[in-house]
């Protein structure tokens, strides 16, 4: 794969980071009408029903292994949505995605080859130590425990989400872990969050699952196809930095100094991260 294809692949997962920020800002609005849980519930579910209709998923287009890699993603999905709304219910917008940022760290590290493989995300790292500032002792602990735990699923999402891109053509992989995901919310969310719901409440749900999860998942499924998961995990270190500019923008959340270095770190580790990650095309099982 040449440079060209992991620019395209980097290209792609910086727009997924932007639109997942903005959808991300725009949803921390609807927490008092519909809980942290029920939001993320929300969007959940209409995404799923968008990628069914859009796709329509039939069971030739699978394997039994890649079905299963599909399931497992949608549970993952599930996880990350869920922690990462209820985490930002309690902390920051830029906090919150700093710390869920650890999952792809801790996949680059894994994952990683050569000298890159500790530099890169030693950097992003300290940039998300002073993003946080955890020696204020002013974050609220049980947010960070639910970001520390979204980050544990967002791993688990990267490494699933390059295996589906792998076996499964297009975006036939989506079309099953997003209902699969939408189904653990709802089980999560429970019969209170559906009687809450208003006609107005259901479209603003709609725009939100295209805005979060169907444009950003799809694009990031794509970039798996040209980067390692490596490269993406890294590159992922500037997903805080966009959570705190659309934090600043729409939730008026004012980053403080140590948080505009910390912006710089990710950054600069988010470009040395592309400079040798792309990858071999894959096909998938049933082309191949």
């Amino acid at each position: 794969m040449t440079t060209g294809s992991a620019r395209q692949g980097a290209f792609m997962a910086i727009a997924a980071m932007l639109i997942v920020q903005l959808g991300a800002a725009i949803a921390v609005e609807l927490i008092d009408d519909l809980g942290a849980v029920g939001v993320a519930w929300l969007r959940l579910a209409w995404a799923g029903l968008i990628l069914l209709a859009i796709v329509r998923p039939r069971p030739t287009h699978f394997t039994r292994s890649s079905f299963v890699a599909c399931v497992l993603l949608g549970a993952a999905t599930a996880g990350v949505t869920i922690l990462f709304m209820l985490a930002v219910a309690r902390i920051p917008l830029g906090t919150a995605s700093a710390l869920e940022f650890l999952g792809p760290l801790g996949v680059a590290v894994a994952k990683g080859s050569g000298r890159g493989r500790f530099v890169w995300p030693a950097a992003a790292g300290l940039g998300v130590v002073l993003l946080t500032e955890p020696w204020t002792g002013s974050v609220d602990p049980i947010g960070v425990l639910f970001a520390l735990a979204g980050a544990l699923c967002w791993a688990s999402y990267i490494l699933l989400t390059q295996r589906v891109g792998d076996e499964v053509a297009g975006l036939r992989g989506l079309a099953i872990s997003m209902p699969v995901a939408a189904l653990v919310a709802s089980l999560a969310a429970g019969p209170a969050t559906f009687g809450r719901l208003t006609p107005e409440l259901l479209l603003i749900g709609l725009g939100l699952a295209i805005l979060l999860p169907v444009i950003p998942f799809a694009l990031e499924l794509l970039a798996l196809r040209r980067l390692t998961t490596a490269a993406f995990g890294t590159l992922m270190s500037l997903e805080p930095g966009f959570a705190m500019l659309m934090g600043l923008l729409i939730l008026h959340q004012v980053p403080a100094l140590f948080g505009v270095v910390g912006i710089a770190l990710v950054v600069v580790a988010g470009v040395g991260a592309t400079s040798n990650g792309a990858r071999t095309a894959p096909v998938p099982a049933e082309v191949g």
